[in-house]
């Protein structure tokens, strides 16, 4: 399988080299996402029967998922190349335009954050998912003409954190609809496990169970922990990680025992102390912390809300009993 990237620069960092020799090389390497994957499966086996391009599919939820390491699996299976682009990146409707004459038969384009596409771009799409072909309008006016270009059959797997923005036209065109979930702790830890085989260093069980209950449900935040956790034993002289190692990398990554870190800490703390515990509008908070609106929402807020340490009401943000509890054994233990 060959993989064309055509990503936005927030994407093409250095990181992208570990992350592909971490990512599942097969469907039975694949863990966590069963019914996800169990659906991707039957599409692709009943591509490869008819000889066809695999149908359109979407792929939903929170990032750090898996939803890119899926769909490079979708075209390994098929036997067909990848097409990898960021949807922000897509500004002109030419842009697209370019991508999709030049896919050949069967292969794969995966666009990431494609809920972030212009409408106007998005608009492309809708005869190329359909019917495999290009709708150009040449021209302005009553000299305008439309220009139909073929592009041969493929599969476009989109991916996206928020489906809810994605225009009903485009959302309609997806055969299939997949949704991811954040993974139990006990998946968590088989991913660790392998990866450290992968990194080519030792890990004790108590200590893979440890990252794993720290990783907030994510695969990658699990790979970016135990990549640090990697740093730190090899500093350190040793061959295989400690449950004492990872306390130690975690304490200097300022992550607490369960997955939150010093920006959350200091929401849950910002709420409690000036704001009696809240509620609080986002406003507000923002204001006080210092942060963007995107970012406390996007970024931050839905951990917190997930595991009960926020309470999101009509009049704002509150601390839940959890919340407040874990703010003071964060207090205790600091001091």
């Amino acid at each position: 399988m060959e993989v064309n990237r055509f990503l936005s620069a927030q994407h093409a960092n250095s990181d992208s080299q570990y992350e592909n020799r971490l990512r599942p090389q097969g469907f039975d390497e694949y863990i966590g996402q069963k019914k996800v994957v169990d659906n991707i499966k039957v599409m692709v086996e009943s591509a490869n029967i008819r000889n066809q391009a695999m149908d359109h599919c979407l792929l939903s939820g929170p990032p750090g998922l898996g939803k890119t390491s899926l769909a490079m699996l979708i075209a390994q299976s098929l036997g067909s190349e990848l097409h990898l682009i960021s949807g922000p990146a897509i500004e002109k409707k030419g842009d697209l335009a370019a991508i999709l004459t030049n896919l050949q038969p069967r292969d794969v384009l995966f666009i990431d954050e494609i809920h972030r596409m212009h409408i106007s771009v998005e608009e492309i799409l809708y005869s190329a998912m359909e019917d495999f072909r290009l709708d150009i309008v040449i021209g302005q006016g009553p000299s305008a003409r439309t220009m139909q270009i073929d592009v041969s059959p493929f599969t476009l797997v989109g991916a996206t954190t928020k489906s809810g923005l994605l225009s009903n036209p485009l959302r309609t065109r997806f055969m299939g609809n997949l949704h991811f979930d954040y993974y139990e702790a006990e998946d968590l830890a088989k991913i660790i496990k392998n990866n450290a085989s992968k990194l080519e260093i030792g890990m004790d069980e108590v200590a893979g169970d440890h990252i794993a209950r720290c990783a907030r449900g994510t695969p990658r935040i699990a790979n970016r922990v135990l990549r640090r956790v990697r740093d730190f034993a090899l500093v350190d002289g040793v061959n295989e990680i400690s449950e004492e190692q990872v306390h130690k990398s975690l304490d200097l990554m300022e992550i607490d025992f369960l997955g939150l870190d010093r920006m959350d800490r200091k929401i849950l703390q910002v709420i409690e102390e000036y704001y009696g515990g809240g509620p609080v509008g986002i406003e507000a908070l923002c204001a006080t912390l210092g942060e963007d609106r995107s970012t406390i929402e996007d970024v931050f807020e839905p951990y917190l809300l997930k595991e009960g340490f926020l309470i999101r009401t009509p009049r704002g943000r509150e601390l839940s009993e959890k919340g407040r509890e874990h703010i003071q054994t964060s207090l205790k233990n600091r001091d």
